[in-house]
Parts: C-alpha cells; sequence; structure tokens
C-alpha cells in the first residue's frame, strides 16, 4: 500500500520536481514605456539580418531604419529552402538573386498591401556591413541588398561597409570568441565596434561617449505574442535592455536586434544579448533594445534556431501576414511604439 503524503509535502515536492526539471515561474510581461515611435529601427545578423531586412519592408511607414551584417535581399529565398541554400548563402557562378526582379516582387507586396508602402522607405538610414573573410554568406549578397535599397528606395539614406576583415560573426571591440573564425556565439573580438556604428549611423552623432551598460536586461515571456492562438516558433524567453533614464520616464527610441542562426539564448546563453555591444550605447543615445528570440526545432525544420526568410513558419512569412513579423509587432506594440 502506497503512504499518503500530507498535502503540504506534496505540494512542496512537487514544486521542487518542477524546478529541478527545469520549468520556472513565468517570464514578466513587457513593460510600457515611453518611446518615440518614429525613431524605432532594426539590425540583425546572418538570418536577422535577412529578417531585419523584412520588417523593415513590413513595417516601413512606422520606421526609420536598419542596418543588415551579412545579409541577403528581400524574398531571396522565395518561399524554398533549396532556393535559399542555393542562392541566398553561398551562390555559384554567379547564380545569385536578380535584385530587379526581387524589386519587382516588393513593389507588387507593396501594391497588395502585404507589405507597407514603398514610400516608407524614403529618408530612411541603412546601413550594409559584410566581412572580407565570411565563407558563410556571399559578400555579393550584401551588394544585392544594396542594389534592391537603390532600385525600391532611391531616397534612403544608404552607406555600406564591405570592406572589413571579420569573417561570419557579429563584430565587437574585445568580447566574444576569435574574430577569425566562424563559431559560437558568433560574437568575435574584431577590433570594431559594430553595435557603436550601427547607432552612430541610425541615430547620429552620440551625445556623449558608451561607457559599461547601467541599465536592465529583463526577461519577457514570449508566448503573450503567439498569433491568433498559433505558434510563432518562438522561444519562451525574450530579451529588452532597458536604459535606466528609459525606465526613469525618458522619453527614448526603439531598436530590434535580431540575432543570428545558432546564436538564440538557448544556444549561446545571454552572450548575444549582453556581448554585442549594443547596450552600453543604448544608454548613450536613450535606446531600449529588444531581443527577440527564435527557437530551434525539427518539424518545420530549423535545427539552428534561425529566423524564418525562407517559409517555415507558412506562406506569408516575409509580410504583415507573416506570425514572426506580427509577434514582432506586437512586442514593439507592447513596449509603446506600434509597428502597424
Amino acid at each position: 500500500m502506497t503512504p499518503r503524503i500530507p498535502l503540504r509535502s506534496a505540494l512542496a515536492i512537487g514544486l521542487t520536481t518542477l524546478l529541478s526539471a527545469g520549468v520556472h515561474a513565468a517570464d514578466p510581461a513587457l513593460p510600457k514605456l515611453d518611446l518615440d515611435p518614429a525613431r524605432t529601427t532594426v539590425s540583425g545578423l546572418s538570418s536577422g539580418a535577412y529578417m531585419a531586412h523584412q520588417v523593415h519592408l513590413a513595417y516601413s511607414d512606422h520606421l526609420a531604419g536598419a542596418a543588415l551584417i551579412a545579409g541577403g535581399p528581400y524574398h531571396c529565398a522565395e518561399g524554398s529552402l533549396q532556393t535559399a541554400l542555393a542562392r541566398c548563402m553561398m551562390p555559384a557562378d554567379g547564380k545569385g538573386p536578380d535584385a530587379k526582379a526581387l524589386a519587382q516582387h516588393a513593389n507588387e507586396a507593396a501594391k497588395a498591401g502585404r507589405i507597407a508602402p514603398l514610400s516608407g522607405l524614403a529618408g530612411d538610414r541603412v546601413l550594409i556591413l559584410h566581412g572580407k573573410a565570411d565563407k558563410t554568406v556571399a559578400e555579393s549578397l550584401s551588394a544585392d541588398t544594396a542594389a534592391l535599397y537603390r532600385e525600391i528606395a532611391p531616397k534612403a539614406v544608404l552607406h555600406e561597409d564591405l570592406a572589413r576583415g571579420f569573417t561570419h560573426t557579429f563584430p565587437t571591440v574585445d568580447a566574444g570568441a576569435s574574430c577569425d573564425t566562424a563559431t559560437t556565439p558568433f560574437v568575435g573580438k574584431c577590433g570594431f565596434d559594430a553595435a557603436g556604428a550601427i547607432f552612430a549611423d541610425l541615430y547620429g552623432k552620440p551625445p556623449h561617449a558608451a561607457k559599461d551598460a547601467t541599465g536592465e536586461l529583463r526577461t519577457f515571456d514570449q508566448a503573450a505574442f503567439g498569433v491568433d492562438g498559433g505558434d510563432a516558433f518562438l522561444a519562451k524567453t525574450g530579451y529588452v535592455y532597458v536604459p535606466k533614464a528609459c525606465a526613469d520616464g525618458r522619453k527614448c527610441a526603439l531598436h530590434i536586434a535580431f540575432h543570428g542562426c545558432q546564436q538564440n539564448a538557448d544556444t549561446v546563453g545571454e552572450a548575444f544579448v549582453r556581448e554585442a555591444g549594443y547596450n552600453r550605447w543604448a544608454d548613450a543615445y536613450g535606446v531600449v533594445v529588444l531581443y527577440p528570440q527564435a527557437r530551434a526545432s525539427m518539424a518545420p525544420l530549423n535545427p539552428k534556431g534561425c529566423w524564418d526568410w525562407w517559409g517555415y513558419s507558412g506562406e506569408g512569412y516575409d509580410t504583415r501576414d507573416g506570425v514572426q513579423l506580427r509577434a514582432v509587432a506586437g512586442m514593439s506594440a507592447a513596449l509603446g511604439a506600434p509597428l502597424r
């Protein structure tokens, strides 16, 4: 006969079991802050660059700019993983994407209301970065991205920085792994402050030099941003960095930073969200930094936790109907900077 256990003891045992299994209390909601919706920008590395590019075009009527590191042009994969691998990473024999054809697609998507009117890109600041030593994504794809912007947004303020020697990594001055190899956490000691360059390009000269980050890196529950009760293929927990001045009521801007493949927190811990360098510049500029987190899965096939730039999350993945874009828009609105 199984001995009876008092209710209080049973509850204590159950709680201990849950905690030992890695189940923790629910993450809090995103804080509602005083944000200037006219100063929201995005950036990303690799799949994060593709995602930032998609978000920029989908919501350009509510965004002020984008910075893209080692990413290709919008709709490059055309909804196909095979196409993504064949021509949107390391295309051979000049078989890369056709910028003019992709520009036509973007125009048609804008006219149909699937992305924002392309007129919203006028005046936006766009920075395109690519390392000469990158063996994962071809430099030509960043050039194709610049060509696409010139086709669809001739009045955008476009800067290309393709001459630096870093690999497929997020460059920092002295944080992360070696800059010579593309390895986890894909944050590299390259002697170049990419986060500082991104903020300077998107927001102008800083009011003062960046120092150590003194704000708060918070977690939040991403499950709250599922679309219509469906799965947006996000990790349970997302991150947001809030400078002290922004938490105290100062009107701040919002920057959304997208990690690359194998760079989500489930894979590398907090290396990207703490070491990439965004947070200390966020303090200097008065910018809240949102770090959404994708998750790895085998069904649909996304074992490296990439953002969806080829269609694993469903039709319309790179439009305003895409579940990941809508989830990120929801996060931005929750913070106080609506994207739609």
